[in-house]
């Protein structure tokens, strides 16, 4: 009996090491275009809730030193409020990049979305993620036209 729980504790070992490693090797093998995609919808959706002070503390380090929480805060307030809720979104485009003008080389994605605002019935909203010195997408970037 004892040893038939020794195997099983060694296979269930052998089970949690074999998922941890799927788990890394599916992390490792997504694009750029998926990992940042999905720190830009998170980031979104923060910002979209109007927690604008919250979606500056997870924006990238480029972007926390080139503009203040409150200048971030005032701005995107006078940006978006007037816009209204957001109505829908829907991907256009997600382009990596290592070069781009005004900043510093780097891993960058720029993502373009077609959005709908309450008031604002056509937009394309462009977030930029870059690979922070962490090893984590943030976005560097964000702009409505």
């Amino acid at each position: 009996m004892r040893h038939f729980r020794h195997k099983s504790r060694l296979a269930l070992v052998l089970l949690f090491a074999l998922l941890k490693f799927c788990a890394v090797t599916l992390h490792a093998q997504q694009k750029p275009e998926q990992l940042a995609q999905a720190s830009a919808g998170d980031w979104l959706t923060v910002s979209d809730a109007g927690k604008y002070g919250e979606s500056w503390d997870q924006a990238a380090g480029l972007f926390k030193a080139a503009v203040t929480k409150d200048q971030w805060e005032q701005a995107l307030h006078a940006t978006r409020a007037p816009l209204g809720n957001l109505v829908s979104r829907t991907l256009q485009s997600a382009t990596f990049a290592k070069s781009l003008p005004g900043v510093p080389d780097g891993e960058y994605v720029v993502i373009k979305y077609d959005t709908r605002f309450e008031h604002k019935l056509s937009a394309v909203e462009t977030v930029t993620p870059t690979l922070d010195k962490d090893g984590k997408w943030r976005v560097s970037g964000y702009y409505i036209q």
